[in-house]
């Protein structure tokens, strides 16, 4: 694309940028109900939806994601909302596109996508060409909601992250790509983040920024993004905050303040350039996060 994407005007005139936290779990301690998709609220209960990201924003964050992880066919159907795709995903990024141009700063908006909870081929039932138009219904509902960049996440199946990117670059979209690496250093699929780093490069419309997310804490994510620092594209590292805890019926990580403030300035010495949380990571730890980054000298 000729003209440069919000996210990469960024990524050229700042040594950082701050992402968001958690989504998932900060819902289910608004009173979400286990089992239910996190993606109806984006019309039952959208006034909630729109808390979370003013949240989010009045956090200072640079970046934040839509409540549309699992907005796609293959997850919505098991609540008899596979057809809604395209509206919930819409619906995600006006909520957040609403509250971004009413704000002061400069945001960018990712549209979330997950995985699609089914194993292609040859190891599952799911085609490669099904999985492309299960993303394509997602992607153009996102596309429709106004979001800056679609950005791929929690991918473990190499070929389902081929299958987001096809699927995007029908559409001529600019996206980043994390996918998390919580099983001895590889993903569920048994993919490294080395393989990552070659199978970017081999894509026709590779993302703007690559990652990991998720995981079983920090410094095991930043073991990870070791070994993608000889990428030529910008990293990104969202890890959860701490090990998740159940107490007084809400669930809550005990990753610290100080904890999470560190992990920051580690990814940020590492060379990462977008640096956020996952599972557990609150307001509180984005801005804890956001005053070492800024008050810190690099390392």
């Amino acid at each position: 694309m000729s003209e440069l994407n919000l996210l990469q005007q960024l990524l050229l005139e700042r040594p950082w940028i701050l992402a968001d936290g958690a989504t998932g779990t900060r819902l289910l301690n608004m009173g979400l109900n286990s089992g239910t998709a996190p993606e109806l609220w984006n019309d039952t209960n959208s006034e909630d939806v729109g808390k979370l990201y003013q949240k989010t924003i009045d956090s200072g964050v640079d970046l934040f994601l839509t409540n549309s992880f699992g907005s796609n066919y293959s997850r919505l159907k098991l609540h008899d909302a596979g057809h809604r795709s395209y509206e919930l995903s819409q619906k995600a990024a006006e909520i957040a596109r609403n509250l971004v141009d009413k704000s002061n700063r400069t945001i960018v908006i990712a549209g979330s996508i997950g995985p699609t909870g089914e194993i292609l081929q040859p190891a599952g039932d799911l085609t490669f060409r099904e999985a492309v138009e299960i993303f394509s219904a997602q992607v153009e509902g996102l596309k429709a909601g106004g979001v800056d960049v679609y950005w791929v996440e929690t991918m473990s199946d190499p070929t389902e992250l081929k299958a987001a990117g096809k699927a995007i670059k029908a559409i001529n979209g600019d996206w980043c790509a994390t996918m998390s690496f919580d099983t001895a250093g590889r993903t569920m699929m048994g993919f490294s983040a080395s393989s990552m780093v070659s199978l970017i490069d081999e894509l026709e419309n590779p993302p703007l920024a690559i990652g990991a997310n998720c995981g079983v804490g920090v410094s095991d994510l930043l073991r990870t993004l070791k070994e993608m620092t000889l990428s030529r594209k910008p990293l990104i590292a969202k890890g959860n905050a701490g090990i998740p805890k159940f107490k007084e019926g809400k669930i809550y990580y005990d990753g610290t303040l100080e904890v999470m403030a560190d992990y920051a300035c580690l990814a940020r010495d590492l060379g990462v350039k977008i640096i956020g949380g996952c599972c557990g990571t609150t307001p509180q730890h984005l801005r804890a996060m956001r005053s070492s980054l800024e008050s810190q000298p690099f390392g």
